[in-house]
């Protein structure tokens, strides 16, 4: 009978062990339950996080990237220093805020903000018409970047027509409209800005001469990717729309062909 016995008491003990174990995986009623975790599939692409850093160019690639002054044609050299008006004319105030913030951008040229990077930057002069056109690449997220230029778009309308203050001297009258950019690239916008300055304002004689004058701005930038090229291009006579276009088209080439030989992770 013993020997009958036992199989029946190991089928018991083992049926116990089974329960045991499987109340043990399943925390009982009162264990700590391991949180639960979505399958993978259930996630929305929405929902998972973006890069902290978007790949950017490196400096060198930036360099690279620049126009020069075989680009814009024969009476374009680099440039022999910062033409005076940007100091006599485009330092100015007035009380709208996008208005003045647009000053600001002509002045420091951060259409994107300072802390963008890399960044490379050329300075070029046309001997023959006196304009003097200032070009950067730099680095930063699309998004950013579209926003920029999307305030860009709102100029013609928010600040058309703005009175700006300089220190010194008399009242400017600032006039804000598109410019048309070729194709190429991903987004762009472009602005010219018209500043006249009064021949009673002697604050700004040693910039526009002593009967006054027009400073005329264009304003442009393109986005290629999280990368984007913007420049100035400022004449005290009259404006070269050519300039504008020609740099914006040589430089989305340029900054193009720079990205398909590689980026740089940081």
């Amino acid at each position: 009978m013993q020997h009958a016995v036992r199989p029946s008491l190991a089928c018991v003990l083992s049926a116990a062990l089974a329960l045991t174990a499987a109340a043990c995986a399943g925390g009982g009623r009162h264990g700590d339950r391991p949180a639960r975790t979505a399958p993978a599939a259930t996630r929305s692409p929405a929902a998972l996080p973006s890069p902290a850093v978007p790949p950017v160019l490196t400096r060198g690639q930036a360099r690279e990237a620049l126009i020069t002054e075989a680009d814009l044609g024969e009476a374009w050299e680099p440039t022999r220093g910062a033409a005076t008006w940007r100091d006599g004319v485009l330092k100015a105030t007035t009380e709208r805020a996008d208005c003045r913030r647009l000053l600001d951008v002509l002045y420091t040229e951060e259409l994107f903000g300072s802390a963008t990077a890399p960044r490379a930057a050329a300075a070029l002069d046309d001997t023959a018409g006196g304009a003097q056109l200032h070009y950067r690449v730099t680095s930063h997220r699309a998004a950013d970047i579209d926003r920029a230029l999307a305030w860009l778009g709102t100029l013609p309308d928010a600040c058309g027509h703005f009175t700006a203050r300089p220190a010194r001297g008399a009242a400017r009258d600032v006039r804000v409209t598109s410019v048309p950019l070729p194709e190429p690239g991903d987004a762009r916008q472009g602005l010219r800005v018209t500043v006249s300055v009064p021949a009673a304002d002697t604050g700004s004689a040693d910039a526009v001469g002593a009967g006054g004058g027009v400073l005329t701005v264009d304003l442009a930038a393109v986005r290629v990717g999280d990368d984007a090229i913007s420049l100035t291009n400022g004449t005290l006579g009259e404006p070269d729309d050519d300039a504008t276009w020609t740099a914006a088209e040589a430089g989305v080439r340029r900054l193009t062909e720079v990205r398909r030989q590689g980026r740089a992770q940081v």
